[in-house]
């Protein structure tokens, strides 16, 4: 808490020891506490307070005590007054209360503006008299956004709210289909040694800054202007960002987007790289990291998963799917249905729009489109997109079709339509968060998703019109639906149901087709098709059974996959077609983790982790490997080998953990065996760490 005096230009005897910048109670009071054992860290518009230590004393009557704050270039000198008065929310200002002053010392308040840049300030001292001044660089200080204060604009009415979207370290992130819905932990590390200083130091290094580091500093008291600089920075596509993106091919040069589990690690390598791009990241990686560093800047942040969000190229917010006769999905369209994507809500007001416009702010940093010539999306009032302002900036008419577009589905038999089904369901159908206080997933689709219009001005209308006309009405009606919860080395059952509503007998032609594919990408070739011909009589349904055996995707499903699957039912005397799909992903037998004394352990004591895993497949797995990590609790990863796993038998391993810091880890244990192209089964589980 003393610091000794960086310099000064006092050239006689130091009338200034010593300075304390009372850390602890000035963290307390602005619920910084463990942000930083390097840097005083306060939040803007709340005092703080420093005790100056003198070796000569000090004569309030004949010397002033004029401070200056320094943000780079640009400094606010302001005099220490003796006075109860309330300070002002609008300029640097300091007061002395009169039991704060000794013989020796006196404690100074100081008080930033409401509306003060986020950043690394350094405080001097001048001492003054009517003849004389004597100056010290006395330390420095790190400034935060104050969600606490009214007057701030991330100011959050709630202590719930600010408890869940600042000073929580971990988050839940939901990933999966809609139909099947997984969950990881995630550490958001805000309390780990370095990543505060890492943040401040990713402003440092933006494009804004390098080329105008004053109009940067005076521009970031603005939330927005922060949101947006750090989105663009959270990528690496326009400049020293902190992750580089890859969807597809070998991760061997860096670590797979699956297995992080907290943003510390990835910061920390970062800055240690000196600001080159860590590999690899996806979208919930993004995200996730961007969550952080807003939470640690002041800014309330929540991660935010979209299901079946659109990325629409063209911006006409409809998205257009084409399929072969046999149901086989072609890679034509440039639009794209991810089955799911995560971007960020950052809590603010919008003064340059207005307040109907306050309050959470989508922020993307997946690098897909560019917004202001620079890859980056956002902020963009949640509000917007509901009321379908699409000129609000920024990019409301990108997130909008995210959340609401169309899906056209079209048929095509040698190069020409012959089916059209227009979906307006499918897209954004759920949008999770964590709820405050538990794991359990909030829907916020009706946050952003107002009531559809077929007419006036909106994109999609002036994209309707412009296309041919709707689906026709068929008498003909086909849905297709997956039976329970697929899993690796199970049969998947299906159940297709074909609907006729005329008044006559049909000859029908039912092809099915089955494919592998990306969470944000097309579907791949077919691993299974089959084809029937029914009868069907009028006015009748028929419910058809199928069943993709084991044995004819176990070897290019593994745990998580995404699997498309479409059928195509044709009347083989009119050649009227219809055409249903659902895309759902694989579920995995699962690994077990289990803590001696629980998931609570205090720092700096060593505990053991019990990590298994059981082959419940009903056949011997060649080359098992169990592995186990976790950044803040393992130094390395930590392997178990059998060569044969025979069904109903265990691979297990006994790993020591130790927690040198507090907050919230994560461990992560895969398993995987030669006969699946990639990890079978992942588990998460977290770990809170309490200090000793």
């Amino acid at each position: 808490c003393w610091n000794g005096l960086g310099s000064c230009t006092d050239t006689g005897n130091r009338q200034l020891k010593l300075v304390n910048f009372e850390a602890h109670d000035n963290h307390a009071a602005h619920d910084t506490e463990g942000l930083s054992k390097q840097h005083l860290v306060v939040r803007r518009g709340r005092p703080f307070k420093i005790q100056l230590l003198f070796g000569q004393g000090w004569n309030p009557h004949a010397q002033i005590l004029v401070l200056e704050v320094w943000l780079g270039d640009m400094s606010e000198k302001f005099q220490a007054h003796f006075s109860g008065d309330q300070f002002d929310p609008e300029r640097w200002s300091a007061r002395i209360f009169s039991d704060d002053v000794t013989l020796q010392s006196v404690t100074i308040h100081i008080c930033s503006p409401v509306l003060s840049s986020v950043g690394l300030y350094h405080l001097q001292l001048h001492i003054m008299t009517s003849s004389s001044r004597i100056s010290y660089l006395v330390g420095s200080f790190v400034l935060l956004c104050n969600p606490w204060l009214k007057d701030d604009p991330v100011y959050m009415p709630l202590d719930a709210q600010i408890g869940e979207y600042i000073t929580s370290d971990y988050g839940v992130l939901f990933m999966g289909s809609h139909s099947n819905v997984s969950r990881r932990p995630w550490s958001f590390g805000q309390y780990e040694p370095g990543v505060l200083e890492a943040c401040l130091q990713l402003l440092q290094v933006s494009p804004q800054h390098l080329s105008d580091k004053n109009r940067d500093y005076s521009r970031r008291a603005d939330p927005v202007y922060l949101s947006r600089v750090i989105c663009a920075m959270v990528n690496c596509n326009d400049d020293l960002g902190i992750l580089t993106g890859k969807w597809s091919g070998s991760y061997k040069d860096g670590v797979r987007p699956t297995d992080w589990s907290g943003s510390a690690d990835i910061l920390h390598r970062w800055v240690s790289s000196n600001c080159n791009p860590v590999r690899y990241g996806q979208c919930w990686v993004f995200a996730s990291v961007l969550c952080t560093v807003m939470r640690v800047l002041g800014i309330p942040s929540r991660v935010v998963t979209v299901f079946n969000a659109a990325h629409d190229t063209d911006s006409n917010t409809t998205i257009e799917e084409y399929y072969s006769s046999t149901g086989e999905k072609l890679n034509i369209s440039k639009d794209s249905i991810w089955n799911f994507h995560v971007w960020v809500e950052c809590w603010m007001r919008r003064p340059d729009l207005g307040p109907e416009f306050d309050g959470w702010q989508v922020v993307d940093p997946t690098p897909q489109e560019r917004s202001g010539g620079i890859f980056r999306c956002g902020p963009c009032p949640v509000v917007a997109v509901q009321q379908h302002c699409f000129s609000t900036p920024y990019d409301t008419p990108f997130i909008y079709a995210s959340v609401d577009a169309d899906v056209v589905r079209l048929i095509l038999r040698n190069g020409q339509v012959v089916g059209r089904k227009v979906d307006s369901e499918q897209v954004g159908q759920l949008i999770y968060t964590k709820s405050i206080g538990s794991d359990k997933p909030q829907n916020l689709a009706r946050t952003y998703k107002g009531k559809k219009s077929k007419t006036g001005s909106s994109p999609r209308s002036l994209m309707m019109s412009a296309v041919s006309h709707e689906e026709a009405s068929s008498d003909l009606e086909v849905s297709l639906n997956v039976d329970g919860e697929p899993t690796v080395g199970e049969n998947i059952a299906i159940c297709v149901t074909v609907t006729n509503r005329s008044g006559g007998p049909r000859d029908l032609m039912v092809h099915l087709d089955a494919q592998l594919k990306e969470y944000n990408s097309s579907a791949q070739q077919s691993f299974w098709k089959e084809q029937k011909e029914v009868h069907i009589q009028p006015d009748d349904v028929l419910k058809l059974r199928h069943t993709i055996p084991s044995s004819e995707h176990e070897s290019v499903l593994a745990g998580d996959d995404m699997v498309n699957v479409a059928v195509v039912v044709k009347d083989v005397r009119a050649k009227e077609r219809v055409l249903d799909t659902q895309e759902f992903s694989m579920s995995s037998p699962q690994i077990t983790i289990e803590i001696e004394g629980g998931d609570s352990i205090e720092m700096r004591k060593e505990y053991t982790a019990q990590v298994s895993f059981t082959n419940t497949f009903p056949k011997t797995l060649n080359r098992a490997v169990l592995t186990v990590e976790g950044f803040g609790l393992l130094q390395d990863k930590q392997e178990a080998r059998l060569t044969l796993l025979q069904p109903g038998d265990k691979i297990e391993k006994k790993v020591s953990i130790t927690a040198t810091s507090p907050g919230t880890k994560v461990l992560i244990a895969t398993f995987s065996h030669s006969n699946s192209p990639s990890v079978v089964s992942r588990c998460f589980h977290k770990v809170s760490i309490t200090r000793e």
